[in-house]
């Protein structure tokens, strides 16, 4: 072969490979291709294999499909009450339509850019510092209304649109510091008065509850001694009504409280009541009626009583009793000859008679 045909078949073998190249085309996943033939849009390429016509088919470069994320730097904007701040805004977009992105915009970057900043300028010309502080979700939905709107015929979908940061002047951060240091003061001091206040409402509260209780427990206690005391009165009158005492012996027990009232280092005049004296002509009365009846009269006493049915305890109580008469009479003719300094002479003869009686009683 000849170096001529050489030559020929290796220009024809770099047309076909130049061909086959411009001919297949490769789109990978996300991307899209605008084709122009004859310098007219055509078709937009998907991914995947596909074929042009060479030199009559032109393959704009591919555009990105997936969601991008710009950030701009930071742009001087005035507020509302004249602050000029510093403000850093992220934007995240998607490209839907890539003949529109392609033919409806020359730089869709550059008009997103300008067209946030307008935004922003717009927006937070109409608010306070102390408001685009603290309304930075309101500014973001409004922000990306207006972006989304605008950007719509591009073929770009405005997704989110985020304030990185807002830089208000030095001056101004310092005299917010100062104001949030003074607000923060004012809130601990509040906040410290509610807790005394409310200390002291339990304390009171807690005093008032204690106070109740204790004058409640002082009532019940009250009550009940003063139930007590009647049950035990109630009980010593039944007991005596029971028992049936005559006056002789209310007498004797009158005598044997007077040396309890006389007690006492204190005591240098001792007056006698007047009606001691009724107590004492009652008792000689009684004792001497007792004085007068016989042994035999007290038998027979004695033996209606047990005919009567009562018991031998019934018998020696009344036996008993009589035995304390005499002992009351007796001690009726001390406290008679203590006070007037003579006994009764009627008294005196009963009282030892009686003692008579008492012994022969014993004996017998």
């Amino acid at each position: 072969m000849s170096t001529s045909a050489l030559i020929v078949l290796i220009v024809v073998a770099a047309l076909v490979l130049i061909v086959a190249a411009r001919t297949i085309r490769i789109i990978p996943q996300a991307r899209a291709g605008v084709v122009e033939r004859l310098g007219r849009y055509s078709r937009t390429l998907t991914p995947g294999l596909t074929i042009v016509v060479p030199f009559m088919d032109r393959v704009k470069p591919l555009i990105d499909l997936r969601e991008r994320v710009v950030s701009f730097p930071p742009q001087p904007v005035i507020t509302e009450d004249n602050v000029s701040v510093g403000i850093d805004s992220v934007l995240y977009f998607t490209v839907t339509d890539a003949k529109s992105v392609t033919y409806e915009v020359a730089n869709p970057l550059q008009a997103i850019e300008q067209l946030t900043v307008t935004t922003l300028r717009n927006i937070i010309g109409g608010m306070t510092l102390e408001q685009t502080l603290t309304s930075r979700d309101n500014i973001n939905a409004e922000l990306r209304k207006v972006l989304d709107e605008a950007t719509g015929r591009w073929g770009i979908r405005v997704n989110r649109v985020e304030l990185k940061s807002i830089d208000p002047p030095g001056t101004i951060q310092e005299a917010m510091e100062k104001q949030m240091r003074a607000e923060r003061d004012r809130r601990a001091t509040i906040l410290n008065a509610e807790g005394v206040k409310q200390s002291q409402i339990l304390t009171a509260e807690g005093e008032k509850q204690s106070a109740v209780l204790r004058a409640e427990g002082d009532r019940q206690s009250r009550i009940l001694t003063a139930e007590g005391q009647a049950k035990a009165i109630r009980t010593v009158v039944d007991s005596i009504h029971a028992a049936n005492p005559d006056s002789t012996v209310m007498a004797y027990q009158y005598l044997q409280a007077l040396p309890q009232i006389a007690a006492g280092d204190a005591n240098k005049l001792w007056i006698i009541p007047a009606e001691m004296t009724k107590a004492l002509e009652g008792i000689g009365g009684a004792l001497g009626g007792l004085g007068q009846m016989s042994a035999e009269s007290r038998e027979r006493i004695v033996r209606d009583y047990a005919s009567q049915g009562e018991s031998q305890d019934v018998i020696d109580a009344r036996a008993a009793a009589e035995a304390a008469s005499l002992e009351a009479a007796a001690a009726v003719a001390a406290a008679s000859a203590e006070v007037s300094g003579t006994i009764p002479e009627s008294l005196s003869v009963n009282t030892g008679a009686q003692h008579r009686e008492l012994s022969a009683t014993e004996e017998e």
